[in-house]
């Protein structure tokens, strides 16, 4: 049975946990990784240039491409001069070891720094926008910025995949803040998600499952609304109570469902607020570009 697994990890395993160290309102999204190609990455933070500096000393991630900014990012698509690393350490899959233990070279090492520069980072030259060298940046929500960049991942990340794909799984989407990564999995069966679980523990990933289910149930299952709300909202749509124009009133759709006016008034206006705190609570600032 085709199984959808949620669960999350720290990025010391994964990657980016020099950039969340560096750069405390970092966020990343991903839509979906095919094959072993560079994915598409949105990244959020106070400016490019700190999230640029924050990425170049980052010793988990090579930046191929700056893709293309979010509506208040800094004009203009650049293309980083860096290209991926070609050296043994970084290229490819670590070779798991022959006794099972786990690779020293199959992790990314948690190189974070614990305070401000060390004194070899670049420093802002004058201008007004926070940077990296002094220790973390914290900026009020609304000043975030976002970027989409085509990135390639070095050893953490690309043994965790390897691990998805040889037991016939895929990352539909992950994303990530504070220092932790949240990834949603898909699987033929169970037993090729207790495979790949066993092969995470032993790898050490530290990965915690938040919720398995089967993909017809997982959008219902995901849903903020009660029973009762949610089918309130479904009928309203399907009768065209959200159209515009609206085919059915207010007072027809009470009659539909055999309550009161109030009663739908009130039931109506709960499934629009847990919809909307939800939405917002679960996604990054808006951006212009659409994945």
């Amino acid at each position: 049975m085709t199984t959808v697994v949620e669960l999350e990890a720290p990025a010391a395993r994964l990657g980016f946990a020099r950039t969340f160290d560096r750069v405390s309102t970092f966020e990343f999204r991903i839509g979906g990784l095919v094959g072993g190609s560079a994915p598409l990455v949105r990244l959020t933070g106070p400016d490019r240039r700190t999230v640029d500096r924050a990425l170049e000393t980052d010793p988990s991630v090579d930046v191929i491409a700056n893709v293309g900014d979010g509506p208040a990012g800094v004009a203009g698509a650049s293309t980083d001069s860096r290209s991926p690393s070609t050296t043994p350490g970084r290229a490819g899959v670590p070779n798991r070891e022959a006794d099972g233990g786990s690779p020293t070279a199959g992790r990314p090492n948690d190189r974070r720094s614990n305070g401000g520069g060390n004194g070899n980072e670049p420093t802002g030259g004058g201008s007004a926008s926070p940077t990296v060298a002094d220790g973390n940046v914290d900026v009020d929500a609304a000043q975030q910025r976002q970027w989409l960049y085509r990135l390639a991942f070095h050893d953490g990340f690309k043994l965790f995949q390897q691990i998805v794909r040889e037991n016939d799984g895929a990352i539909l989407a992950a994303k990530g803040r504070d220092d932790r990564w949240s990834l949603q999995l898909l699987y033929h069966d169970r037993e090729s998600v207790s495979q790949s679980h066993g092969l995470f523990e032993q790898y050490e990933f530290e990965v915690e499952v938040t919720r398995i289910n089967s993909p017809e149930n997982l959008d219902r299952e995901q849903s903020p609304l009660t029973d009762t709300q949610y089918e309130t909202v479904v009928a309203a749509h399907e009768l065209g109570y959200f159209d515009v124009p609206r085919e059915i009133t207010l007072e027809e759709l009470a009659a539909e469902l055999d309550v009161s006016h109030q009663a739908l008034s009130e039931r109506l206006r709960r499934s629009h607020a847990a919809l909307i705190s939800a939405e917002l609570s679960d996604r990054l600032s808006p951006v212009g570009i659409d994945l």
